[in-house]
């Protein structure tokens, strides 16, 4: 199908000169019928044949000289260099070759504006990567102070420090984690892990953020254990918990509930986490995974950045875990991580 279309579009491209060569004919059979009346049918036949057998080679050439031309359009595209040029040049007619000087011109100068800013870019990340290494020194030295000079500050001051402490390390962790996951090479060590014991060491290392909000922490369901990245999955939860101090309910004590429970048809292990905020609106909801949606619920607390659900979007795509949510206005946000069976 692919030759004959070729075929086709060479014949098409050829109508003008084949219109031309018919009227010629019809002119000659015309003189023909005047000088020679009864061998007409044979003139005919004959200025048929010879127009046809003529115009076989020509149209060959014109294809294969298209052909011989669309690949080196193709190679150009992908390397607009002089050679790809070149070769261009000698399969276009002459007529345009000034147009294809022009378009190499502006794609060489396309590509070298695009290398300029992937340099820039690259540079930039590499920039706020080393910064987000680099600002973990202060807060280790800050946590340090924190527990070796307690006695010596105020307990309030002492939990403000705390807090922020710990709110910058959440956002140096989405730093991190984000150029992780653009990474082709992913450090992932996969391991079977205790989830109910993970749930409980990430609101450990967030607890500070949860008391000073109010937090009241369950804990349901047995204490399976899942084939999965200790690192990634910690991120997660930790993202879960950040959400969830977030946004707070208006009207009765926060709180957040981890359950795991096995799905007995098919084997999966189900890991919840719920908390009784003010929840996500339906038309939120199919767009909370993606990056930089804030929706009603951020733009009416101007606190979300619209990155933290997406990087746990990814980063639950990459451990092969299923995620969903569950939400209604008023009545919490539910987000479940679906571990396949192992």
């Amino acid at each position: 199908m692919k030759k004959i279309k070729i075929i086709l579009d060479a014949i098409a491209s050829c109508i003008p000169w084949l219109i031309a060569i018919g009227f010629l004919n019809l002119a000659f059979i015309f003189f023909a019928w005047i000088a020679y009346p009864a061998q007409l049918h044979s003139l005919a036949l004959l200025m048929a044949f010879v127009s046809g057998a003529v115009l076989v080679v020509p149209v060959l050439l014109h294809i294969h000289r298209q052909h011989k031309a669309g690949q080196a359009f193709s190679d150009f595209l992908l390397e607009p260099d002089e050679a790809g040029e070149y070769q261009l040049l000698e399969s276009v007619p002459r007529s345009l070759h000034p147009y294809v000087r022009l378009l190499s011109e502006h794609l060489r100068n396309a590509r070298g504006a695009l290398d300029e800013q992937t340099t820039m870019v690259e540079d930039y990340e590499t920039y706020i990567e080393n910064w987000a290494h680099e600002i973990k020194k202060p807060l280790a030295l800050m946590t340090l102070m924190l527990d070796n000079r307690k006695d010596e500050m105020s307990p309030l001051v002492r939990q403000r420090l705390i807090h922020v402490r710990d709110r910058t390390r959440l956002n140096v962790e989405q730093v991190l984690y984000f150029s992780r996951l653009k990474n082709s090479h992913k450090d992932y060590y996969w391991e079977p892990l205790p989830l109910l014991r993970l749930c409980r060491e990430a609101v450990r290392d967030n607890h500070s953020l949860l008391d000073e909000a109010g937090f009241h922490v369950l804990f349901h369901g047995d204490d399976v254990c899942a084939v999965t990245d200790k690192r990634g999955l910690m991120f997660i939860l930790s993202q879960f918990i950040a959400n969830s101090i977030k946004y707070l309910p208006q009207n009765e004590p926060p709180a957040i509930d981890f359950s795991i429970r096995t799905d007995p048809a098919s084997g999966k292990i189900v890991l919840s986490v719920k908390d009784n905020g003010p929840g996500i609106p339906p038309s939120d909801l199919p767009f909370i995974f993606d990056k930089g949606f804030s929706g009603d619920r951020g733009s009416y607390l101007n606190r979300s950045t619209g990155m933290g659900l997406y990087l746990v979007q990814k980063m639950a795509s990459d451990l092969a875990i299923e995620l969903k949510v569950r939400s209604e206005p008023g009545r919490g946000a539910e987000f479940l991580l679906i571990f396949p069976p192992v």
